[in-house]
């Protein structure tokens, strides 16, 4: 990474990002990854010190260490359950968030300035990467060639940057958005919240998560690393800004917690939450990711996580079409694939709020009552308790090919990563695989299947061969093998299944070993094209004509 200043901002880059939060940064070290010239700007001149996002699932964690870091670049601390407890019937319903999935914690708590310095890190290891801080978009043209942007310096000096594609990481508030002209549809919540932050909470703060849903006044709590602790008090019908804030009035709604002469606060801030979220993510060249595209309440704490989800769609996206490695209408389905998701976890915080918030106590006892009725019958239990409620991150359109659902590779859904080993070596798969696009033969070497001009051609866009095979299994081919340790692959290589993988982990087609040639064949046209509705129609007729030849 090089740090710009306007002076010196260079005049033409392939992506212009527009924010260095945590959702540009993790969108700029991928790009870096990729080798993509890329220049990110910042009005901010440096992090800003104050914790806001505070938890990030499995799916954000394996984001990041797609963006390369590793379990040790920030602290967490892991969160072992969600509890909700209604004045009136005690607890009425526990999510289990103790394990791991994919590799992964199901959640964490993290300090987000400790995160954005280790994503910035980060983006210092790739020379093709330059920051700019304290500069400001302040408008740009499109045309079918590019984004010419202009960038204002702190002096007010306003220089052009040349970029073939801009990203709005720039936050809620959007400029770019406003730029483009897109709407923000959506709620906003009526209630005004207080947020408190506390330190030196080492060895007393709580070690999970609770909502304490009160009409009265609810109440969300967590820990969080650094011997951190937060506290999010929903406001009453009268009560202001400057009286909550007060610090007489901070002791008084902590007191349950922590006595007046142990209190150290962080940060207070009083908030109202939006669920609000873009018509398109899309405009010509101009992409949104982040609170940019997308507001979601706090409730299920998938906010950054939303944002990370759209980094790891968008980054190797914009990387293929700019090397020629694709056509840039794969960029079409950013967002396709995207905006549908975003919505769906919108709606889960929704249907949360409703239960952290009842208007009055008969309202509580009635909608915790029935929460709490679902703990009698196991399906119902956990399809709330195991976060089987949760969204899967697997789409119905876009770049992939729709097949077989009853295979357990999804096409349009994510790759499980499991425990592997290469030789002496033992880690994730994801880390094996790379950033690349992954043929996978699951008990079978994918390269076997193919001619040698396919193999040329899945290379040259991008693609790499590997096998994940059973543990103690011995490679006879030059085709990386992958040992399962854990089991994670046990169903895939039992029915000795291919699959075509994207840099995101997302399946983009599968078959048997014997239809490894149409799998590559399909994703090759998928790259040249971006028309996935053209490939099902060739993939009809084929079976048409199929069923018409006579025995």
């Amino acid at each position: 990474m090089k740090t710009e200043n306007a002076s010196s901002l260079p005049e033409k880059v392939d992506v212009l990002v527009v924010g260095f939060g945590p959702v540009g940064a993790a969108l700029a070290s991928l790009l870096g990854r990729y080798g993509v010239k890329t220049l990110v700007v910042e009005k901010s001149p440096e992090i800003l010190l104050m914790p806001r996002a505070i938890a990030l699932d499995n799916e954000a964690l394996r984001i990041l260490q797609m963006a390369g870091l590793n379990e040790t670049a920030f602290e967490r601390i892991e969160i072992q359950e969600v509890k909700m407890h209604c004045p009136y019937l005690g607890q009425f319903a526990r999510i289990n968030t103790s394990g791991s999935i994919d590799g992964h914690p199901k959640l964490v708590t993290f300090y987000q300035p400790e995160l954005e310095r280790a994503l910035r890190r980060q983006v210092k290891e790739y020379p093709c990467i330059a920051v700019s801080s304290g500069c400001e978009l302040v408008g740009f043209e499109q045309s079918d060639e590019g984004v010419l942007a202009s960038i204002k310096e702190d002096s007010g000096q306003v220089r052009q940057v040349a970029a073939r594609y801009l990203v709005g990481a720039d936050g809620a508030s959007s400029k770019v958005r406003h730029l483009i002209g897109q709407g923000f549809q959506g709620q906003t919540f009526t209630e005004d919240w207080l947020i408190v932050d506390a330190k030196g909470r080492e060895g007393k703060a709580i070690d999970h998560v609770e909502f304490l849903c009160n009409p009265a006044r609810p109440v969300p709590h967590m820990p969080a690393p650094g011997g951190r602790e937060r506290w999010e008090f929903m406001l009453q019908r009268g009560e202001k800004k400057e009286e909550m804030e007060h610090p007489d009035k901070i002791a008084e709604l902590l007191a349950p917690w922590i006595p007046r002469e142990g209190l150290t606060i962080e940060r207070k801030a009083v908030y109202r939450f939006h669920a609000r979220c873009c018509e398109a993510f899309q405009k010509g060249r101009v992409f949104l990711i982040g609170d940019a595209a997308h507001i979601t309440p706090p409730f299920v704490g998938q906010g950054l996580v939303a944002g990370l989800r759209d980094a790891a769609n968008l980054g190797w996206k914009l990387a293929w079409a700019l090397s020629g490695k694709a056509t840039p209408a794969i960029l079409d389905s950013y967002d396709q694939e995207r905006r549908p998701h975003a919505m769906k976890m919108i709606n889960l915080a929704r249907f949360m709020g409703r239960l952290v918030m009842p208007s009055s106590k008969v309202t509580a006892v009635l909608i915790h009552g029935l929460m709490r009725m679902t703990r009698l019958l196991p399906s119902l239990r956990r399809y709330f308790e195991e976060l089987e409620m949760k969204p899967a991150n697997r789409f119905d359109k876009g770049l992939f090919l729709q097949g077989n659902k009853s295979l357990p590779l999804h096409r349009g859904g994510q790759l499980a990563q499991g425990q592997v080993r290469q030789g002496d070596q033992v880690g994730l798969s994801d880390d094996f695989i790379g950033d690349h696009l992954a043929l996978i033969g699951f008990g079978v070497d994918p390269q076997e299947y193919l001619d040698p001009e396919l193999r040329r051609k899945w290379l040259l866009a991008g693609g790499r061969f590997l096998e994940i095979g059973r543990q103690g299994q011995n490679s006879e081919t030059d085709t990386l093998l992958l040992e399962d340790l854990n089991g994670t692959f046990r169903q895939e290589i039992k029915k000795k299944l291919v699959a075509a993988v994207r840099p995101d982990r997302v399946v983009m087609h599968t078959g048997d070993g014997d239809n490894t040639s149409r799998v590559v064949t399909d994703c090759l046209t998928l790259l040249k094209t971006g028309n996935t509705v053209q490939l099902r129609k060739e993939s009809d007729a084929q079976k048409t004509v199929s069923h018409a030849v006579p025995e």
